[in-house]
């Protein structure tokens, strides 16, 4: 049987989840399809999700269609919530990319696009909401063509739209045909469009058929034939021979009910066991205690788990989202729709729950890395990052809920970047007054372009001192990097080590090894963090706000009225187009919006536009700051406060 993993990807409103929940009725999971409105929706199992009616989480539900098994993956379609997005993309075969036909092409909708197409995921584009008044799938399958593809391929036509008798009528290739779509579907040259809705079911099946017939590969997985594809088999069977150690992908942690951790990954490759032991992100190998799949009544327990499948892990605990198993099988994708660029404070309203609520954090942040936590220790201060003020109410409700912490939250602030301006450079030499250390260092710093990371090269030779110390070094780079002049961390720069030089092990007559006499990796990466950032006091930095672009859907009479608002919040418009010849069809405005302005700025639009207007943004630049560059504070000991006094450092910098 061959198995298949879809995600399901939208812009929100557009119709997602009820679309997952029309497919699992299709498939015959579920005897009657779930409702947002209603709050009982399969995917949507958290009570917080069904409250505010949106996806926050990424659920699995497995089913057969003909003769294919297919993981449907849901995924949150707000913006604040795009790494769940990300992480699910990761571990796809296809995509269904739904778009609605009264709303069209949205901002979200764009950048989901954009993201499938550089991965080369195969993608089928759905067409929702015939049924609903104002649905127009011409005028849409032309957006689509305008500002997603080109090689956009309708699978068929629709009768009646926009009105409760909306049907979706296939089209029917010949064998050649087919046989030419399925090739360049599965290489994502074309995008097949299947219209429908998601409420009364018009085209999902012919959904599922395009899925199955066209992207779905010709590899099988082991359960029997013969078996009935409605009850799911548990693939709990023994094999004579043995089987192939098993690859895999985390894409999601999670908590049982008992607290209990639960790692979720996609198996791809060989067979997954329970007591298998597994180097899960290359650490020390961890024992499986249990494994389920997803069977149409939920999670079920079972002995393996073939190549293809979702499974979900009992017994590793230092699995980590990203992490991967095995050498065999499929690699996963590297996914990146945009990093937070916002951070709060977040403080116990009871003082006594601090460290509580750090443990409660540090969960958080072991299903949604991104969180990033940073605690300074000096002041007792946590901090998280986030994408938009909807993840810090979320937050907020799972920390009182789930762990009974009442949190407050300071006020959002941009999390800024620095960059370097010139080249700078700095050394220290080992006995050389007022090096404490046994090591030698020498650093230049340098800028590099945008998006290239951090580079760390050699005017030394590699021989000139043991790995270990390079390594060391290295270390102590990343360390000042990440807390740079102002208390940025600094992305992209060139470092080069320019000077090395060392003590050998030694050791007193008759006595063991003196560290007093021989240099150790501690010196290197401690004065490495002292060099490097007298080196960038030398080049110095500017301080970069992050920039969002953004796309505002407002009826066209009101245009002008939200121009005028823009300059208050900072935005700088650059486009106003109309898509459509409609009277009635919305303005699009596009352009750049500090992010910390975004949320005040979705807060005035309902009262701008009758409620009309619809904002989307996503992190596109960081630019230079007007002003006095703000500061951010330390987690770490600070080297800057040293540049310039080495005499103090012996007296206060933690040294070996």
């Amino acid at each position: 049987m061959r198995t298949l993993t879809v995600g399901v990807v939208a812009h929100v409103d557009a119709g997602k989840t009820s679309l997952t929940e029309r497919i699992l009725h299709e498939a015959g999971v579920l005897d009657h399809p779930g409702s947002v409105d209603a709050g009982d929706t399969r995917t949507d199992s958290l009570d917080l999700e069904r409250r505010r009616g949106i996806t926050i989480r990424s659920a699995v539900a497995s089913f057969a269609w003909h003769d294919t098994l297919v993981n449907l993956v849901d995924t949150p379609g707000h913006s604040d919530f795009v790494a769940e997005v990300e992480r699910s993309l990761a571990v796809l075969d296809a995509a269904v990319l739904v778009v609605s036909s009264v709303e069209g092409v949205q901002a979200q909708t764009l950048v989901l696009a954009r993201a499938l197409q550089r991965l080369g995921l195969p993608t089928v584009l759905f067409v929702n909401k015939l049924d609903r008044t104002g649905a127009d799938p011409d005028r849409v399958l032309a957006q689509v063509g305008e500002r997603l593809t080109p090689d956009a391929v309708p699978l068929g036509t629709v009768d009646a739209p926009g009105t409760p008798q909306a049907a979706y009528l296939p089209f029917v290739p010949t064998d050649g045909e087919r046989a030419d779509l399925r090739e360049r579907t599965r290489a994502a040259r074309v995008q097949p469009v299947v219209f429908g809705s998601a409420i009364t079911g018009a085209g999902v099946p012919a959904l599922l058929d395009a899925l199955t017939d066209l992207v779905a590969e010709d590899a099988a997985c082991t359960t029997p034939p013969g078996e009935d594809h409605h009850h799911l088999q548990d693939q709990d069977h023994d094999h004579d021979h043995d089987h192939e150690p098993a690859a895999g992908t985390v894409f999601k942690l999670d908590r049982s009910a008992a607290g209990s951790r639960l790692t979720y990954v996609r198996v791809t490759g060989g067979t997954l066991r329970v007591r298998d032991r597994l180097e899960v992100g290359g650490r020390v190998p961890e024992r499986v205690t249990g494994l389920e799949v997803f069977g149409p009544d939920g999670l079920r327990r079972v002995e393996q788990v073939d190549r293809g499948r979702i499974a979900v892990l009992r017994g590793p605990v230092t699995a980590r989202v990203g992490d991967t198993f095995g050498t065999g099988g499929l690699r996963a994708r590297q996914v990146e729709l945009g990093r937070p660029s916002l951070e709060t404070v977040v403080d116990p309203v009871e003082p006594s729950q601090r460290g509580r609520l750090f443990a409660a954090l540090t969960e958080l942040a072991e299903q949604d890395p991104l969180i990033a936590l940073r605690l300074d220790d000096g002041r007792g201060e946590v901090a998280v990052s986030l994408y938009g003020e909807v993840q810090k109410e979320v937050i907020a409700t799972f920390l009182a809920e789930d762990h009974g912490v009442k949190a407050s939250f300071r006020p959002t602030t941009p999390i800024c970047v620095e960059r370097v301006r010139a080249a700078g450079s700095a050394h220290q030499l080992i006995d050389v007054s007022p090096n404490p250390f046994l090591a030698t260092v020498g650093l230049r710093v340098e800028p590099a372009p945008v998006g290239s990371g951090v580079d760390l090269a050699l005017e030394v030779e590699l021989g000139s001192m043991p790995p270990a110390f390079f390594a060391a070094v290295r270390e102590g780079v990343d360390g000042t990097l990440t807390e740079a002049v102002h208390g940025w961390s600094v992305p992209d720069c060139r470092v080069v080590v320019t000077h090395s030089g060392y003590y050998p092990r030694q050791s007193a007559m008759h006595a063991g090894f003196d560290k007093k006499m021989s240099s150790t990796a501690a010196d290197f990466r401690s004065l490495a963090r002292l060099v490097l950032a007298e080196a960038l006091a030398r080049a110095g930095t500017v301080v970069c706000a992050p920039v969002h672009r953004f796309e505002l859907e407002v009826p066209q009479d009101l245009v002008g009225t939200v121009l005028a608002e823009l300059p208050h919040h900072r935005a700088v418009p650059h486009d106003t187009r109309v898509p459509g010849t409609s009277a009635t069809a919305a303005a699009v405005l596009s352009g750049d919006v500090p992010a910390d302005e975004v949320h005040g700025l979705a807060q005035r639009l309902p009262h701008l536009t009758r409620g009309e207007g619809v904002l989307t943004t996503v992190l596109d630049h960081h630019a230079p700051v007007t002003g006095p560059p703000p500061r951010r504070t330390r987690a770490l000991p600070d080297p800057f406060a040293q540049v310039g006094d080495w005499g103090r450092v012996q007296r206060s910098w933690p040294a070996r």
